[in-house]
């Protein structure tokens, strides 16, 4: 990056699943026409780019040419949508570390104001309208939707077929609960899943049951995650796996409400259940500012 004029850019992360972020205000720096996916890729390379788990473009919904079908009549609500892209050059439906930052950056640029977003807001993307928040502690939370079970199904890995249930968030996964350390496992090399359950691919998530007394005072229970994610490959972190896990927990205990504390490599995330929606809080922060260069654009 330069101090030199050019398109602006950020960096921030929630939990460690990092992102390369473009504030659009207006949505005419980052058209559709030359936010590729070969932009993407080359933006999210962690050698010859940024680096980064995807792009975030924070657009407003009007400027979003597929936003009208997504958000339906909630369109004129949600002001602001977050173009997500995954690393691969890829659009995803959702992404519950991403909105956290989206909203941080919102906050960051000057986009909204504190006591509107403590109120909460509502934010498009590929997976339908979504409420976001800040808290007072300097953290957001999001509201997920309900989790809605898919057929079971299994994940194998390194020659081990691994049972799990099949969960949507807005983009599906695949949640499964193991006895055996998700330390211990090569997430390097993608899970193989059942094409004709998954034909777009799947977030897989390997994870630990723990002993509920460990975590955080009020927890239901508390889970250890790690994730390949569609499209990236292994990540620090996946808000929408957190919850796909954490839901997966409490239903393997006969429970349908709660509060799971959810430890990823890259830190902790709390996810609570109300028997109708599923809250996802956790921490995001911008790590650097700056633009991309024209011989770095040009290249």
């Amino acid at each position: 990056m330069s101090a030199s004029s050019g398109p602006r850019v950020l960096l921030g992360h929630g939990t460690e699943n990092d992102f390369v972020v473009l504030p659009d205000p207006e949505g005419t720096a980052w058209p559709e026409s030359v936010l590729d996916a070969e932009l993407v890729r080359r933006l999210c390379d962690r050698r010859a780019g940024l680096g980064g788990d995807g792009v975030l473009r924070v657009v407003p919904s009007r400027c979003v040419p597929d936003a009208p079908a997504v958000l339906g009549e909630a369109l004129p609500q949600c002001p602001w949508f977050m173009d997500h892209r995954n690393a691969d050059g890829s659009t995803a439906e959702m992404c519950g570390n991403g909105i956290r930052l989206f909203l941080h950056v919102l906050l960051a640029e000057g986009l909204l104001d504190r006591e509107t977003a403590e109120a909460g807001v509502l934010v498009g993307t590929r997976g339908g309208p979504r409420r976001v928040g800040a808290r007072p502690d300097g953290g957001y939370w999001v509201d997920m939707g309900p989790a809605r079970p898919l057929r079971p199904s299994r994940a194998r890995i390194s020659g081990v077929d691994f049972p799990g249930v099949g969960v949507s968030m807005g983009n599906p996964h695949l949640a499964c609960l193991t006895d055996v350390s998700v330390d211990t496992l090569d997430l390097t090399v993608l899970p193989a899943v059942d094409p004709a359950l998954f034909p777009d691919g799947v977030n897989v998530e390997l994870v630990n049951v723990l002993a509920a007394e460990d975590a955080a005072a009020g927890a239901s229970a508390h889970v250890r995650l790690r994730v390949h994610e569609r499209g990236v490959g292994e990540t620090r972190s996946c808000g929408t796996g957190a919850c796909a896990a954490a839901w997966a927990a409490l239903d393997a205990g006969g429970r349908s409400t709660g509060t799971v504390v959810v430890d990823v490599p890259g830190g902790r995330l709390s996810v609570q259940f109300d028997g109708t929606t599923t809250v996802l809080s956790g921490p995001a922060v911008v790590v650097a500012t700056g633009v991309l260069t024209a011989e770095w654009l040009g290249a």
